[in-house]
């Protein structure tokens, strides 16, 4: 089993950055994708961005492309989300996943789950 552990959420004014991470183990996988779901109070939980892990393809939401960027640090299997010029909609319960199938977009295709940080963006 993996375990996916999430930190760095807070609170941050609108405007400001944040930068989340998600650290992986247990056990590897020959062909993954991490990802990063996020959920608002509310809200479905909707896809934001995930990164394949073995050439780095990236596939952000339309409601954050242009500011947020995810990234990997192989070694550690573990995930950055960079988060700037943050809007109070974007305040929500922020989880990372692995899916096993590639590039996907919606829970269903997450097999492993974290459990959630916490971004509340201020007005």
């Amino acid at each position: 089993q993996v375990q996916l552990v999430e930190s760095g959420g807070g609170l941050v004014q609108a405007g400001g950055s944040l930068r989340l991470s998600c650290a992986a183990s247990g056990r590897t996988f020959n062909r993954f994708a991490m990802g990063w779901f996020r959920q608002a109070p509310g809200k479905e939980r909707e896809f934001v961005t995930t990164i394949y892990w073995s050439d780095g393809s990236t596939r952000y939401a339309d409601s954050v492309k242009g500011r947020f960027t995810i990234s990997k640090d192989n070694a550690k299997n573990t995930v950055y989300l960079q988060m700037n010029s943050l809007k109070p909609e974007d305040t929500a319960v922020y989880y990372c996943a692995i899916s096993l199938w590639g590039i996907r977009t919606t829970q269903a295709e997450y097999s492993y789950w974290g459990q959630g940080t916490q971004v509340t963006v201020s007005s």
